[in-house]
């Protein structure tokens, strides 16, 4: 624009950052641009949804008969998925489209992180020994917090939009506080990047504390030293000029791999696995949909969703007895009362489940039409997906539709086996719950009414023993013992009793029975123990359970750095 005298200060750019009420300066900006020959640049317009039609009219009236110098420049994030694409199709037709993809790799992210800044940069300050080392750990967390993205829930809980603006400010604010401070404010630089330059951006508690860790792995006062690693093998530079930092990164940094980031080997199978059964689930979504898809040698598609919709209504178990079950508990103890909760649950999934197939069957026997509902309750069981209307009612699980079939006649089996006589069984799996968090609220309101302590003064006390499921022949005294979870980042190591690092290629391992009952909160042990969160599904983020305290030999900060956490189901 400069090279062809077109700025914002001679008036013939026109730059429009869209939200709330800027639409009608859009429109003007056009209006007189496409006269006198001027550039508009409309920024965020994935922001102004229901301008955008307006917007495409005014584009398209204004290309023809318009200034021949007039330009239009428009700025959009890209949707997450397809069916959030809001730009509409006009105007990505007649555009010329360019994406601005974020480098790959922790190489190439710390280079673009450097590239922000200039030798300038480095010489601004007077505290320069200090401000070089924390600008070169903050560009490395940067690059990290940026790249974590690619291990999806593994890496944060939930995706956030991190981006270079994060760093220049940051780094500002580092200028601004070592100038104003004789000490370097260690605590107040941490808060103010952790908790509001990134963790503005961040929703998630773990999250936070993640983010929080890294800082406190990467920023502090013996970083000055220079015996400080920033990743195994990876020390932060001595301090030196702007290309020698570029080239300290070429000649030291290792490898790319997820020790770069804190993680175990294992983050990056997980991922890969997730990224090829997404690609070939996609594969097998694009064959074509006719009924004679086996090209007159296979099973027809309608006798395929036949097939899987008899043996599925064949093996699903008759809806629990409310009335009996309720006549059957003599006391309504809190265990009873989560087992009343988890029937009524099932009741209804089990219900939606035979109604849907029932009616799936009379459309495909011609007796009744096929509705949309139907066509996708059929693509669902040709696909071996669980359908979206028992989702709705059921609980999260990644499983493929076989898959999740069993497990439900295995949850239904334990819930049948519990309400024979309302006897706690030896060991609860935790796993077979809708809702896990009501079973272990129920294990301190037994123990608050037994001791007459106040519930909001207790907790969990989380045990893990060297027992296997087998092993167990009769619940404890108190509490109860749970089975059937599983560590991912990490293993259990029965021996020692402690986290320890994960074998290759063991993504999940399975956890030993774990002993669970309540305590005052001040019996708590803090000392050498991991705040371990416990999630439905490897989804983590909004499956989340329960806090579990398990022990460890080493610094909590490692297993958070690693994303170790306890699975109900894999």
């Amino acid at each position: 624009g400069q090279t062809l005298s077109f700025t914002i200060n001679n008036g013939k750019i026109h730059n429009v950052s869209l939200g709330q009420g800027q639409e009608v300066v859009a429109e003007e900006a056009l209006e007189l641009a496409a006269t006198q020959g001027h550039w508009v640049i409309l920024q965020n317009i994935h922001l102004v949804t229901r301008w955008l039609g307006t917007l495409e009219k005014r584009v398209e009236q204004y290309s023809l008969g318009s200034h021949a110098d007039y330009r239009v420049f428009m700025s959009a994030e890209p949707a997450p998925s397809p069916e959030a694409h809001v730009i509409p199709q006009g105007l990505l037709e007649n555009a010329i489209k360019i994406t601005n993809e974020p480098p790959t790799g922790m190489h190439a992210n710390l280079h673009k992180a450097l590239d922000l800044f200039s030798q300038d940069t480095l010489e601004m300050c007077s505290k320069e020994t200090e401000f070089k080392g924390i600008l070169f750990a903050l560009c490395y967390f940067h690059a990290v917090v940026a790249e974590r993205r690619k291990f999806g829930p593994q890496g944060w809980n939930r995706p956030y939009p991190f981006n270079s603006g994060d760093l220049t400010i940051s780094v500002n604010v580092l200028y601004n506080y070592l100038e104003a401070n004789p000490k370097v404010p260690w605590d107040d630089l941490r808060y103010l990047f952790g908790e509001i330059m990134y963790g503005g951006h961040i929703t998630d508690d773990w999250d936070r504390r993640l983010c929080r860790t890294y800082l406190n792995e990467y920023i502090h006062a013996e970083m000055l030293e220079g015996e400080v690693y920033l990743a195994p093998g990876f020390l932060i530079p001595p301090s030196l000029d702007y290309k020698g930092y570029h080239q300290y990164v070429d000649d030291n940094l290792p490898p790319e791999s997820p020790y770069l980031y804190g993680l175990h080997p294992n983050a990056e199978i997980g991922f890969l696995t997730v990224t090829s059964d997404r690609l070939f689930r996609t594969v097998l979504e694009m064959q074509p949909k006719e009924s004679d898809a086996g090209g007159g040698s296979g099973v027809s598609r309608e006798e395929q969703v036949k097939s899987v919709l008899d043996e599925i209504i064949e093996r699903l178990p008759e809806p629990f007895n409310m009335v009996e079950i309720m006549a059957r508990a003599a006391d309504k103890t809190p265990y009873v009362v989560v087992a009343f909760q988890e029937c009524e649950r099932m009741n209804i999934l089990t219900h939606e489940i035979r109604r849907s197939l029932k009616e799936l069957e009379l459309g495909l026997k011609g007796e009744l039409t096929i509705t949309s509902d139907m066509e996708e309750l059929a693509n669902a069981l040709f696909y071996d997906n669980v359908p979206e209307s028992w989702t709705r009612y059921a609980y999260p699980s990644l499983l493929s539709l076989g898959a999740w079939y069993a497990d439900l006649l295995l949850r239904i089996r334990e819930l049948e086996v519990w309400t024979t006589d309302f006897a706690l069984p030896a060991t609860v799996w935790l796993a077979g719950f809708f809702n896990p968090q009501s079973f272990l609220t129920a294990i301190m309101q037994s123990m608050a009414r037994k001791n007459k302590w106040p519930l909001d003064k207790m907790c969990l006390s989380v045990e893990v023993t060297k027992k296997n499921r087998e092993d167990v022949t009769a619940p404890p005294r108190e509490g109860s013992y749970v089975h059937g979870l599983f560590m991912e980042g990490a293993r259990w190591d029965v021996v020692s009793g402690v986290i320890a690092d994960a074998r290759l290629k063991e993504l999940t391992p399975m956890m030993p029975v774990i002993f669970i009952r309540a305590i005052p909160v001040d019996r708590v042990d803090t000392k050498n123990v991991y705040e371990c969160p416990v999630y439905k599904t490897r989804m983590r983020g909004p499956t989340y359970v329960w806090t579990f305290n398990l022990k460890t030999k080493e610094k909590a900060a490692k297993w958070i750095l690693a994303a170790v956490a306890l699975l109900l189901q894999i």
